[in-house]
């Protein structure tokens, strides 16, 4: 994603790591580049506005869930080999985020 204009930080980088920027896990030097990023770049902006809706999203629906302490550890670790290019063996995905199915009524006809 670019709006073909050259940028000082690149759009890659910042959709890297636009979450750490939407968490405020960034240093301020860091959050300044990527405020600058959103000015020229109306498609990282678009990206950034989306994100941050959906983000508020889950907030709102799942704010007061209790998360285990070792499950973001777990999410930014596999975040990181997906990143790096590596692959996630499947049951490392189910370790992080079990399926609970749910039982859902069938539709009325």
């Amino acid at each position: 994603m670019s709006c073909g204009e050259p940028h000082e930080t690149d759009c890659s980088e910042v959709l890297d790591h636009l979450y750490e920027f939407l968490d405020k896990e960034m240093p301020d030097s860091d959050c300044t580049k990527f405020e600058v990023h959103f000015e020229e770049c109306s498609p990282c902006l678009e990206k950034y506005g989306l994100e941050q809706a959906v983000k508020k999203l889950v907030k709102r629906c799942c704010g007061s869930d209790d998360v285990p302490t070792d499950l973001r550890s777990k999410v930014m670790g596999r975040i990181d080999l997906i990143r790096s290019g590596h692959l996630v063996p499947e049951q490392d995905i189910t370790e992080v985020a079990p399926v609970t199915p749910t039982a859902t009524p069938a539709p009325q006809e």
